[in-house]
């Protein structure tokens, strides 16, 4: 007779939303599915008699799901489908009433696990998982002490006379953190909580399929829900990062942009909303798109203050080109305004080259040529042309009546002081506003310009893969754009932080134009990472916006790691080719005794046979889950025990940076 328990896995294997590409039983989906009372799902269970009559009771001719009995069912310890989690459950990865711990009441599942926290490891070893989950779902002691401030080693300072090892941390130093990014900002709040005045940040996008534009050198094919959690557990301490005055920018494609809006909603507040902005990263290729006819050319940066009242923006212009409503020139602006004569722009031209008018100079060297010639006056003559504005009745009492007045007098032009603002000139009721006021510098050039919209389409994507040195196209992203958003929401000596920061462009883009910065990254790139990006911007780089900011070279920063523990059995595991090597590894971690509390060792052994059963890959996520993930790097609480063997050096270097060195 077929075991029930087994009757109910193959009817929830029916359903291909409950079965991932490796024939393993998604029991999390299945469990948050009841609770939803999916309709599929509860379909496929009224189909076979046995789950029908189990989970379904009649109330007046109506069938009502069970679904808290259905709950208890999957999550009960005989409802095991795989030799993995059989064995799993036999060593205690079980609580007393014999639920797997990942589905009991005493850890949250919902979102589904929007109160857990995801450590969310990115090496290139986890390229392809379906989800990146490294710890486990802790309870909140276990979490406070994971998130405690860890111990930093292996410093060094990095200079244009070389790198040197360094036991200070001062305090206007520029920063590199390699390791883990949570842990990392969990050990920066100790220090710089309230101080950083603007976080960019690149994350691993979330894509619903898998895209060419997947390029990161790490898995970013988070499932939703995982992706969700691993950027909430850092919005969160990165918004404390923040000062009160600070704001944070965050760079999404299509894919998430609405998931991750609505969480930025939650943490920092609608009311503190920036804006949405668009930006062009490519052309239309006239190939094949994910959505046919509609390409896909453009990416999102949504920005959220800390504080909107606090935040200030610093314009930023874009070359707009001559206004040709810019048509008139004060001929004589030395003399007091009320003498001033006005004039054409084209018919001062036509006199200065020996026309009888403007009609006779356009025929001769045509339209085109006149008007680059009106552009090029407008220009050398910038606080002389003018256009004239409309005054609203909102302009202020003064102008208001200085505007009506010139109404009645309109051969004169009535002048308005304003202490603090600009002299108002009005003629004939409308406001004389110069071209000088249309000319800002851009791209370190003064040119005809207006305020940035919300779309960008002049910070190119394409010739960035030769910024910095940096070969990486994947999520690789134009100097430019970062130096605009920077500029936008810092000012020089302010504190910039980016903790995804791959090939470096924040922190290069940052020293360039001289920010403070702190860098999180746990990935090494070799010749395309950060440290030797930043070398390079110290020892005079000339790509980018090097020349638009005049970047000649200097400056220092300080590189160092969090000292790894439990982190280094992990990259071990990753690393494993055969059982004898597992073997090894564990004998170490039973030793040292950095398992998980919630694992009996006796119990491991008395199930040898269960063990040595699984394949490879199972037996490195047993090892895996059985690491206490509180110790894959050192607590700075920790740092004078013996048993972690802290170098001197070490301590030094981490007690100066939490200033108690």
């Amino acid at each position: 007779m077929t075991n029930f328990y087994e009757t109910v896995l193959t009817v929830l294997k029916s359903d291909e939303r409950f079965v991932a590409e490796d024939g393993t039983f998604l029991r999390n989906a299945v469990y948050e599915a009841a609770m939803k009372m999916d309709e599929n799902l509860i379909q496929i269970l009224l189909t076979n008699d046995e789950t029908r009559t189990r989970f379904f009771a009649e109330v007046n001719g109506v069938k009502v799901f069970d679904k808290i009995g259905f709950a208890w069912v999957v999550n009960n310890r005989q409802f095991l489908p795989d030799s993995y989690t059989r064995f799993k459950n036999k060593i205690g990865l079980a609580d007393e009433t014999g639920a797997l711990i990942s589905a009991s009441g005493k850890v949250e599942l919902v979102f589904p696990y929007k109160d857990c926290v995801l450590e969310g490891g990115q090496t290139k070893n986890e390229q392809g998982r379906d989800e990146v989950f490294y710890n486990e779902s802790l309870v909140p002691g276990e979490v406070d002490r994971l998130l405690m401030p860890k111990v930093l080693g292996g410093a060094k300072r990095y200079t244009a006379d070389g790198i040197e090892d360094t036991l200070e941390f001062r305090d206007n130093d520029n920063l590199i953190i390699r390791g883990n990014n949570l842990l990392a900002l969990s050990s920066l709040l100790k220090v710089f909580e309230g101080r950083v005045k603007c976080i960019y940040i690149d994350p691993p996008y979330y894509f619903n399929v898998k895209k060419d534009e997947d390029t990161f050198a790490y898995n970013s094919n988070f499932k939703l829900s995982s992706w969700l959690v691993f950027m909430k557990n850092r919005l969160e301490i990165a918004r404390r990062l923040l000062s009160n005055d600070g704001a944070l920018f965050v760079q999404i494609s299509d894919d998430g942009v609405g998931e991750l809006h609505c969480l930025l909603k939650d943490i920092f507040g609608v009311e503190n909303f920036i804006n949405k902005i668009t930006v062009k990263t490519k052309s239309p290729s006239g190939f094949a798109s994910v959505n046919p006819g509609v390409f896909e050319t453009a990416e999102y940066i949504l920005g959220f203050a800390k504080s909107k009242r606090a935040w200030k923006y610093n314009p930023q212009y874009v070359e707009s080109g001559y206004d040709a409503n810019y048509k008139s020139v004060v001929v004589n602006k030395e003399a007091p305004a009320s003498e001033w004569i006005i004039r054409d722009i084209i018919d001062v031209l036509a006199e200065e080259h020996g026309y009888n008018d403007a009609k006779a100079m356009r025929d001769e060297l045509g339209k085109p040529v006149v008007d680059e010639m009106v552009a090029q006056f407008a220009f050398e003559h910038a606080d002389c042309v003018f256009q004239s504005v409309a005054i609203g009745n909102n302009a202020g009492q003064a102008v208001v009546e200085a505007r009506d007045q010139s109404k009645k007098k309109p051969e004169r032009i009535l002048t308005v002081e304003r202490e603090g603002q600009y002299t108002v000139y009005v003629h004939k009721g409308r406001e004389i506003a110069f071209y000088s006021k249309k000319l800002h510098e851009v791209d370190g050039e003064l040119v005809p310009s207006m305020q940035v919209s919300n779309i960008w389409t002049d910070t190119p994507y394409e010739g960035i893969a030769r910024e910095g040195g940096v070969t990486l196209k994947g999520g690789k992203k134009p100097e430019k754009l970062i130096r605009r958003i920077l500029e936008m929401a810092s000012n020089p000596g302010d504190i910039v932080l980016d903790y995804h920061l791959g090939s470096g462009t924040t922190c290069a883009v940052a020293h360039k134009i001289g920010r403070r910065y702190i860098g999180v990254e746990q990935l090494e790139y070799g010749d395309d990472d950060s440290t030797v990006r930043l070398e390079s911007v110290i020892k005079g780089d000339s790509t980018g916006v090097s020349k638009a900011v005049k970047w000649q070279g200097g400056g220092s920063f300080v590189y160092c790691e969090l000292a790894k523990l439990n982190q280094t059995i992990v990259e071990e595991i990753e690393a494993a080719t055969d059982d004898a090597d597992l073997s090894d590894i564990y004998g170490r971690m039973v030793k040292s005794g950095f398992i998980s509390y919630k694992v009996n060792p006796a119990d491991i052994d008395a199930a040898a046979d269960d063990y040595a059963a699984l394949s490879l890959d199972d037996k490195k996520r047993f090892l895996m889950e059985i690491l206490d993930k509180n110790l894959l790097y050192v607590n700075y609480c920790d740092i004078d025990d013996a048993e972690f063997g802290i170098s001197d050096e070490d301590k030094a270097f981490t007690r100066s940076f939490y200033r108690e060195g």
